[in-house]
């Protein structure tokens, strides 16, 4: 199962764009520029379901529990998110309601229907992330955080490693970001809980911007996979 927590920046219009001038809301602060299209090829490719949230990380972090501070930004990558300062509480409540549940619920509906058919699953959490963030180059095209179990995370990383001699890439653990189940949510709540293997991958965006780098990643992305799953198989 595909999970993309960031696929889109569509912000309702009752919202009012929180504020943001149009050009702020085709930044990364918005969306996860490229993962969508990622993890539409995936679904092609490996013939899964895919949950892609359908509204802006700036609206609510569908990857951030619901007592957390992020959750509904006040500020995002050094730009103040006008419409979420002062949120009253029956607003945060409604936008928990209309798209942090449903979204969720769509994930474990999946699951939920696989193991009662005895279906092995793996989540797959497809993110991505700007080359520069603060003034801190990320050199990594392709990234993976991970927990305690590396038992699908280290075979990727190793194959990616290994065939990248068609292109000089570099391949990122736990860098720039490594997985916290106290910060993140999605993979620690539909994965890790229900014992599940995950992979939680970041693209680099200028990587995946356009269809055909989406279609590139995704294809190497799924080929690595397939070699790793042979390898756990044999």
């Amino acid at each position: 199962m595909i999970l993309c927590d960031h696929a889109s920046r569509h912000i309702p219009a009752k919202l009012d764009n929180l504020g943001l001038s149009p050009a702020d809301l085709k930044r990364h602060i918005a969306w996860d520029i490229g993962a969508a299209g990622v993890a539409e090829a995936l679904s092609e490719i490996l013939d899964a379901p895919a949950v892609l949230s359908p509204v802006s990380r700036l609206v609510i972090d569908c990857n951030r529990h619901l007592d957390a501070s992020d959750l509904i930004p006040k500020r995002s990558d050094g730009t103040v998110i006008p419409g979420n300062r002062g949120l009253s509480g029956q607003a945060r409540v409604l936008r928990i309601e209309r798209w942090f549940i449903p979204y969720h619920a769509a994930a474990e509906s999946i699951l939920d229907e696989r193991a009662t058919r005895g279906a092995a699953s793996i989540a797959l959490s497809i993110h991505s992330m700007t080359d520069n963030l603060a003034g801190s180059r990320r050199p990594w095209q392709i990234a993976f955080s991970s927990h305690e179990d590396r038992s699908l995370v280290q075979p990727m990383i190793d194959i990616l490693r290994r065939t990248n001699d068609k292109d000089d890439i570099e391949v990122g653990d736990n860098e720039p970001y490594s997985m916290d189940p106290a910060i993140d949510y999605s993979i620690p709540f539909h994965a890790l809980r229900r014992n599940l293997p995950y992979l939680q991958v970041e693209f680099r965006q200028d990587q995946v911007q356009d269809a055909q780098g989406q279609a590139r990643w995704a294809k190497r992305f799924a080929n690595a996979l397939a070699e790793t799953l042979a390898f756990h198989e044999a």
